[in-house]
């Protein structure tokens, strides 16, 4: 299925979009447990677009599936989140400086007119494509450093701080920011800066990491005690 084609109500597409929603939202809280039968009943539809949807998600990391046991939304671990990001960083410095002597002028001008402040549309408001931006930009670095295993590495961990990652952008502030910075590491690696790149993206990553944290770690209280509420609820009815 195609991009812009929309998907039918009811089908795989459909339910693993609101799924990952749920999920994303901590509306499905983290170490709960779901079924087949519980979200075809939700949705009103069959146990097979549900099916696929949560293979879907498995492979995508956002749930796991225990033997015997059933499936299961991913737990947010902090520390194991902090680790991925240390290895990102490491990564991207090494990415910064291959690119600051590979990189083309041509493809780090594109790159700074794409995050340029002056041009920032007034109305990107969605976190998603807002958070799918902000990688290209970081992978465009990496494939810019002509080392495509240390891209490909990136990706993977990428994929494991998609959860939190996107949380960054659910805030006006954080988006002008990172148009700001983005825009500074393209200056710094045209000027073929590679120390001062790799200063201003570390900081760039840091505070994005402490942004989305922080985010997160509302977000799970405000779902813990939403959960508790509703248990409290259905104790009294």
């Amino acid at each position: 299925m195609s991009s812009t084609t929309p998907a039918r109500a009811g089908s795989a597409q459909e339910i693993y979009s609101q799924l990952k929603a749920l999920i994303m939202s901590f509306e499905l809280y983290p170490g709960s447990r779901v079924t087949e039968t519980e979200l075809a009943d939700r949705f009103k539809v069959s146990r097979t677009p549900v099916r696929e949807a949560l293979q879907r998600l498995q492979l995508e990391g956002y749930l796991t599936v225990r033997p015997k046991q059933g499936c299961f939304i991913r737990e947010i671990d902090i520390e194991e989140i902090d680790q991925h990001y240390q290895v990102r960083i490491a990564l991207e410095m090494c990415a910064v400086e291959l690119a600051c002597t590979h990189m083309p002028d041509r493809a780090l001008k594109e790159l700074a007119r794409q995050w340029d402040p002056a041009y920032q549309p007034t109305d990107e408001q969605d976190v998603q494509a807002m958070a799918e931006r902000d990688e290209g930009f970081h992978i465009a670095l990496a494939e810019g450093s002509g080392n495509f295993v240390l891209a490909d590495y990136l990706q993977r961990v990428n994929h494991s701080i998609h959860i939190i990652r996107r949380l960054d952008f659910t805030k006006d502030m954080r988006v002008d920011l990172t148009y700001i910075e983005h825009h500074a590491v393209c200056q710094h690696l045209l000027k073929r800066d590679a120390i001062a790149a790799q200063q201003a993206l570390t900081q760039h990553i840091r505070r994005s990491q402490q942004a989305a944290k922080t985010i997160t770690l509302e977000q799970l209280s405000h779902a813990r005690a939403k959960a508790r509420q509703l248990q409290r609820d259905r104790s009294v009815g």
